[in-house]
């Protein structure tokens, strides 16, 4: 690749927090899954941190989905990791708490307390530098969600906080709520955002975010892998676990975004994992999208994205491509 194509590494802070992370965290939800042995758990974040990237992300429940498991192995797998000498002071640990663990999705109080001491444990570390409510609880009032997120801060158990998946106005009555308190508030929010699929963050929350200084952690920043490039075609939908969720992708905007994608490569050498990811990263309040590989090579290819200078050219491109109906009606 052509070195004008590439810039430093960046760290960036994660909204109001004194957490400052490289632009790209790996998501551990593979392990347990379709990294299933420690050996290779251990080499893929080793490769990680010793690119200069840190922010590693996890939950509680991963992969709970997965046949055999009840959820707690990738943060256990995790934890055998952060155990050896040196290596939690080496990264930002960000883990989840409130997806279903067996008794549905919870933000009570007591659960979250006992939740944490869960992963604590499993983690094998003292405290957990950004935890997440994985996803939002109607029946439990914030206030007694919040004071739990209070309570482990003040005891040290916790750092700072972070929402995911929840409505816009959730997310800014509990921003309201921890500030009226004076507790502590969240400082990051993670949600669903790529190439394919933008309208939902861009129309809902990208205003919200900028407006309360929330930085934001994008999941699905590959589409399942689809903007890797790698699925053009059904007969190609059986090379992966993740196979089975590209026809809602493969469609004429879909193939209009890889075709974007490749005329990017074509002038830039890069991979379309790192186009897709340098964008993520280029875009408003997004302080690191969150990838997951399953081996060293994959990996490397997504470490790329935060050397890759993305021109004003390729950025115009991959915005036009993957333009959504309303977008394109209101001429942005």
């Amino acid at each position: 690749m052509g070195s004008s194509n590439f810039a430093p590494m960046e760290k960036r802070a994660l909204g109001k927090s004194d957490l400052h992370v490289a632009p790209l965290a790996f998501g551990c939800n593979v392990f347990g899954w379709t990294v299933k042995d420690k050996a290779t758990a251990f080499r893929l974040l080793d490769t990680f941190v010793g690119k200069g990237f840190n922010l590693v992300d996890t939950a509680d429940a991963y992969p709970r989905w997965a046949p055999g498991c009840q959820g707690g192995e990738s943060e256990a797998m995790m934890g055998g990791w952060l155990a050896l000498p040196g290596n939690r002071e080496k990264v930002v640990l960000a883990t989840k708490v409130g997806s279903d663990m067996g008794q549905g999705k919870t933000l009570r109080k007591a659960y979250i307390l006992k939740a944490v001491e869960g992963s604590l444990k499993r983690l094998r570390t003292d405290h957990i530098d950004l935890l997440q409510s994985h996803w939002d609880d109607l029946d439990t009032p914030q206030e007694e969600t919040l004071a739990a997120y209070e309570q482990l801060v003040a005891s040290g158990k916790v750092r700072w906080i972070g929402a995911s998946n929840f409505s816009a106005e959730r997310l800014r009555s509990a921003l309201r709520i921890s500030a009226e308190k004076e507790w502590p508030a969240y400082v990051t929010f993670q949600t669903r955002y790529n190439l394919f699929s933008r309208d939902e963050f861009e129309e809902q929350y990208l205003h919200l975010c900028l407006e309360q200084g929330l930085s934001v952690l994008t999941y699905y920043s590959l589409a399942s892998g689809f903007l890797t490039g790698k699925y053009r075609h059904e007969s190609q939908f059986g090379q992966s676990a993740r196979g089975a969720s590209m026809p809602k992708y493969l469609t004429p905007r879909g193939l209009k975004i890889l075709e974007g994608m490749d005329r990017v490569a074509e002038r830039t050498g890069a991979p379309h994992a790192a186009i897709a990811l340098a964008w993520l990263m280029a875009r408003p309040m997004v302080a690191a999208p969150i990838a997951s590989a399953t081996g060293v090579e994959q990996l490397h290819q997504l470490m790329q994205a935060a050397e890759l200078r993305l021109s004003d050219t390729d950025v115009r491109e991959l915005n036009e491509a993957s333009a959504y109906a309303d977008e394109a009606l209101r001429g942005r």
